[in-house]
C-alpha cells in the first residue's frame, strides 16, 4: 500500500511515518536514504542497491511505496527537502553541545512536524472533539503524561473530558461509550496492547475512534475512524525506539485545542476565562 498522507509531505517524512511497515528491503532502502540524504540524491537505483545490499528492483518499489512514480521522482523530492532544509545550528561541547545539538534538532524537524496532515483528516477530528456527547482520552506509557495534558486543556476550553491514567479503567470506560461517542488514543507507536484494547472495545460500542500515533501503518490505524499521524522527529526507526520523543505530539495537541476553540467559538472562549479566573485565584503573592 502506497503513500496514503499529505501529497506535498517529504520523502523523509513519509519514510519516518512508513518505515516500520515496510518489507525488510525496502526498509534498509529507506533507512539508507533518511541517514544520508545527500547521498541518496547522488546515487542511481542501482547504486543505492548495490550500496545497501538488495536488488534494484527493491529500491523502485521504496520509491513507489512512498507515493513517487520511481526512484528518479523521489530523488527529485529529496533534491527540493535538502535545499529547503535549515542548516545545523553550531554546538558547545560537552553536556551543554548534546542538549544544544538535541534542540536543534528538534527545531529542524518543526516544519515536518504536520507535514503528513491533511485538511480534511485535521476537520473530522476537531469536529469529532467538539460534538461527540461524551469524550474519553486513553494513554498509557510515555503518552500518559499527553493524556493528562489533553484532558486538562481541552477541559479548560469548555470540553468534558475523561482522562484515567490506568490502562484497565481506559478499557473499561471505552466499552462503556455509545454510538457518538469518542475515544481518543494517543500512541506513539500505535502498537500498546492497552491502547488497541480500549479501540477494540470503542468500536464495538458504535463509538468513534481518534487516534494520533507516529507510524501511517501502526496497528491502532486500522482500528481508527480518523487518525493524525505526527513522524517521530529522530533519524531512524532505532533512533524512535531508544530515544523516544513526544515533543512533537505535545506540539500538535496544543495546536488541536485551538483549531477546537475556534469551531467553539464564543462558548470555548467563556470557558477559558473561567478557567482563567481559578487559576488567578489559586495563585499566592
Amino acid at each position: 500500500m502506497a503513500w496514503t498522507g499529505a501529497p506535498d509531505a517529504p520523502p523523509t517524512v513519509r519514510i519516518a511515518a512508513l518505515v516500520p511497515s515496510l518489507a525488510k528491503g525496502e526498509r534498509k532502502v529507506a533507512e539508507a536514504i533518511a541517514a544520508d540524504v545527500e547521498r541518496a540524491v547522488d546515487m542511481t537505483a542501482q547504486e543505492l542497491a548495490d550500496a545497501v545490499g538488495v536488488g534494484r528492483a527493491s529500491v523502485v518499489r521504496t520509491a513507489q511505496t512512498l507515493g513517487f512514480e520511481g526512484y528518479p521522482q523521489l530523488r527529485v523530492a529529496l533534491a527540493r527537502e535538502r535545499a529547503l532544509a535549515a542548516p545545523a545550528a553550531p554546538v558547545a561541547a560537552g553536556s551543554l553541545g548534546v542538549v544544544q545539538a538535541a534542540v536543534d534538532r528538534f527545531a529542524r524537524s518543526l516544519p515536518h512536524t504536520a507535514a503528513a496532515l491533511t485538511s480534511d483528516v485535521v476537520e473530522a477530528f476537531v469536529t469529532a472533539l467538539d460534538e461527540a456527547p461524551r469524550l474519553v482520552i486513553a494513554a498509557s506509557g510515555l503518552s500518559a503524561p499527553l493524556g493528562h495534558d489533553a484532558a486538562m486543556r481541552l477541559t479548560s476550553a469548555g470540553r468534558p473530558v475523561e482522562f484515567q491514567p490506568d490502562p484497565l479503567s481506559q478499557h473499561i470506560a471505552a466499552r462503556q461509550l455509545r454510538p457518538g461517542d469518542v475515544l481518543f488514543v494517543i500512541s506513539g507507536s500505535g502498537a500498546t496492547v492497552g491502547s488497541l484494547h480500549a479501540a477494540d472495545a470503542a468500536r464495538e460500542a458504535g463509538a468513534t475512534v481518534l487516534a494520533l500515533t507516529a507510524f501511517a501503518r501502526a496497528p491502532l490505524v486500522s482500528r481508527a475512524t480518523t487518525t493524525l499521524v505526527v513522524p517521530p522527529v529522530t533519524d531512524s526507526f532505532q533512533d524512535e525506539l531508544t530515544q523516544t520523543s513526544r515533543a512533537a505530539f505535545a506540539l500538535v495537541i496544543e495546536a488541536l485545542v485551538e483549531a477546537f476553540v475556534v469551531r467553539r467559538g464564543p462558548r470555548a472562549r467563556e470557558a477559558r476565562a473561567a478557567a482563567l479566573a481559578v487559576v488567578s485565584e489559586s495563585l499566592g503573592e
